[in-house]
C-alpha cells in the first residue's frame, strides 16, 4: 500500500516535470529566434558595409585585421559572431522542422548553453494542456511510477530474503 502511494506520488512528480519540456522548448525557440534575428542584423550590416567599398566578407575581414591590434581583435570577434550566427540559424531551422519528441531527442545537440541558461533563469512553470504537453506528462508519470514501483519491489525482496534467512 505504501509502495503504491509512493509510486503514484513519484509518477505525478514525473508527469509534472516532464510536461514542462514542451513549454521550455517553446520559450527556448523564441529566445533562439531572437538571437538569430539580432545576429542577422550584425551580419547583414557588415556585408553591406563591405559591399559599399567593393569587398566581400572575407576580404573585408582580412583588411580589418591589418588595422592594428584593435582591428585584428575586431576581425576575430566578427568571425566568431558569423560562426555563431550560422550555428544558431541551423539549430533554429532544425528545431522548427522537428516534432515534439524529435526536439526532445535532439535537444542536447542543438541547445546553446547561454541561451538555455537565460531561458531557464526566466522560465515560469506552466501546466500545458496541449496534446504535446499531455503526452510528455503521461510519459513522465509512467516512467517514474514504474521506476519507484520496481525499486520498491526489489528492496522488499532483498529485505524479505534477508529476514527469511535469519529466521531460518
Amino acid at each position: 500500500m505504501i509502495l503504491r502511494a509512493l509510486a503514484i506520488s513519484a509518477g505525478l512528480l514525473g508527469a509534472a516535470g516532464a510536461s514542462q519540456f514542451p513549454e521550455f522548448s517553446q520559450q527556448y525557440r523564441q529566445r533562439l529566434g531572437g538571437a538569430v534575428d539580432e545576429l542577422a542584423l550584425i551580419v547583414v550590416q557588415f556585408d553591406i558595409d563591405a559591399a559599399v567599398v567593393g569587398l566581400d566578407r572575407e576580404t573585408a575581414l582580412a583588411q580589418l585585421a591589418t588595422g592594428g591590434v584593435f582591428g585584428a581583435r575586431r576581425a576575430e570577434t566578427l568571425r566568431g559572431t558569423f560562426a555563431r550566427y550560422n550555428r544558431l540559424r541551423e539549430d533554429l531551422a532544425a528545431l522548427e522542422g522537428a516534432g515534439p519528441f524529435e526536439r526532445a531527442r535532439m535537444a542536447p545537440a542543438v541547445m546553446d548553453r547561454e541561451i538555455a541558461r537565460r531561458t531557464l533563469s526566466d522560465y515560469v512553470p506552466a501546466m500545458p494542456l496541449s496534446l504535446e504537453g499531455l503526452s510528455f506528462a503521461a510519459i513522465g508519470f509512467g516512467m517514474l511510477t514504474a521506476l519507484v514501483g520496481l525499486s520498491g519491489r526489489a528492496m522488499r525482496r532483498l529485505l524479505l530474503g534477508r529476514w527469511r534467512r535469519r529466521a531460518a
